[in-house]
């Protein structure tokens, strides 16, 4: 069967990022006997004639579509993204008479109010791999499936895990905008973060890929490039099982020294020996979600460390010359005009480092905020959250906190607030071809 699995992204704040979870789905597909094809949006010029283009010539039987975002949570400057999917469907519609499926990490967040909205046939939810080759196989037999979307569980493990198939051509593309390549090392999350989607979208455990075969995919992406480096998107590559910890000795053994990054939460875990190992193996920037900027909002969205460790693990890293990046959502749960000051001085007492704001939280289906979000009134049972609606703690003023942030970082250039407000100069220092490390200390300057 011919497949034709699109990216339907089109964002690109803060710089374009490389579609690794349609690549994964790409490389199960493929080999499982299916001749698959690529097609990027972004990479096409975001061109519906290119797609027909490639429509045609093709002739594929089934059409997958991945969503990764549903809109880019950014309360101040809100940009939606499901119209411009609509609008991919259309296109598909207007030149082939086969299934259109959705999926994605975007898709998985409210699958039913999407597939409404988007107008596809199918939609699977959660883990794609064996879920989009069991629709398909259903689909070739001409019976119709027991449901219009397919809910899957998270159960692969270890070496079911798939590497991503990095399709050449894409891949040059985002190298030439970003300079790094994603990479995944597990899935899931344990934590129980009162907004975070990751356990709904990957499990709430941690099912990490074999290291060696990790390693092996880093080896292999950057065979005789030293100009690109890495980001590992887990959602937190320093985990509490310590699986990460393997992953970067069987980097050092190998003696792999590239430009990396990841996803690090601020914890006490985290110690001298293996931020020297994480830097002799190429750790350049670390991207610390702090969340909340006082004690008092960090234990209201849940959260398992306090300030004071926020401001251990800042040190930390900067010890062994690792740039770092942190990111806040202001106006959460227990926030008020006293915990907003509190925290402009918390943030501002870090040393060296660069800190991106977002004003309320996103709420998103089966998540604690939401179920907090209903009793508090701020959402009612039977909302369509496909709009956007963003929690803000009862006891502050949205006009007073927005202008409150401004005023506090106007002349603070490393304090970035909105956090689009520097996306132009990013990606300007991306095309460039400066590593995030530089970007931001750059900024910090």
């Amino acid at each position: 069967m011919k497949v034709l699995l699109i990216s339907g992204n089109t964002a690109e704040s803060p710089y374009p990022v490389y579609p690794i979870g349609v690549s994964i789905v790409a490389s199960t597909l493929r080999r499982k006997g299916y001749e698959v094809s690529l097609f990027d949006f972004l990479q096409q010029g975001c061109s519906h004639e290119r797609l027909r283009e490639r429509l045609l010539d093709f002739q594929p039987e089934a059409v997958g579509i991945s969503i990764r975002n549903i809109d880019n949570v950014n309360a101040v400057h809100e940009v939606r993204y499901l119209d411009h999917v609509r609008a991919i469907v259309d296109t598909v519609r207007s030149v082939a008479s086969v299934p259109v499926i959705l999926g994605g990490s975007g898709f998985s967040l409210m699958p039913e109010s999407i597939l409404s909205h988007v107008g596809a046939d199918y939609g699977i939810k959660g883990e794609g791999e064996d879920a989009f080759d069991g629709l398909l196989q259903t689909l070739a037999t001409g019976e119709a499936p027991p449901a219009n979307i397919i809910h899957a569980p998270s159960v692969l493990h270890g070496a079911d895990l798939s590497a991503a198939d990095y399709d050449a051509d894409i891949l040059s593309f985002y190298r030439e905008k970003s300079h790094f390549i994603p990479i995944q090392s597990k899935r899931g999350c344990i934590r129980t973060c009162a907004y975070c989607t990751y356990p709904v979208l990957e499990g709430a455990d941690i099912r990490p890929r074999p290291v060696g075969d990790v390693v092996d995919e880093m080896e292999t992406l950057l065979a005789g490039n030293t100009s690109d480096g890495l980001f590992i998107v887990d959602s937190l590559f320093n985990d509490a099982k310590g699986n990460y910890r393997a992953l970067v000795e069987e980097m050092a053994r190998r003696g792999l020294n590239v430009p990396w990054t990841a996803f690090f939460g601020p914890s006490r875990e985290l110690d001298d020996d293996i931020v020297a190992l994480m830097r002799k193996t190429g750790l350049r920037t670390a991207e610390l979600g702090a969340d909340a900027m006082s004690d008092a909002t960090l234990a209201g969205l849940g959260k398992g460390f306090r300030f004071a460790d926020v401001v251990a693990t800042n040190e930390l890293f900067l010890r062994h010359d690792v740039a770092t990046a942190h990111f806040y959502m202001v106006g959460g749960p227990g926030e008020t005009t006293e915990t907003v000051e509190e925290g402009i001085a918390n943030v501002l007492s870090l040393r060296r480092t660069v800190n991106f704001f977002f004003l309320g939280i996103r709420i998103i289906p089966n998540t604690p905020l939401m179920r907090r979000a209903l009793a508090e009134g701020v959402i009612k049972e039977g909302d369509d959250l496909l709009e956007p609606v963003y929690y803000l703690s009862p006891q502050i003023d949205r006009e007073w906190v927005q202008q409150r942030l401004e005023e506090a970082f106007a002349d603070k250039p490393h304090c970035i607030f909105p956090p689009d407000k520097m996306d132009d100069k990013l990606q300007l220092l991306c095309r460039l071809g400066c590593q995030l490390d530089e970007s931001y200390r750059l900024l910090n300057q």
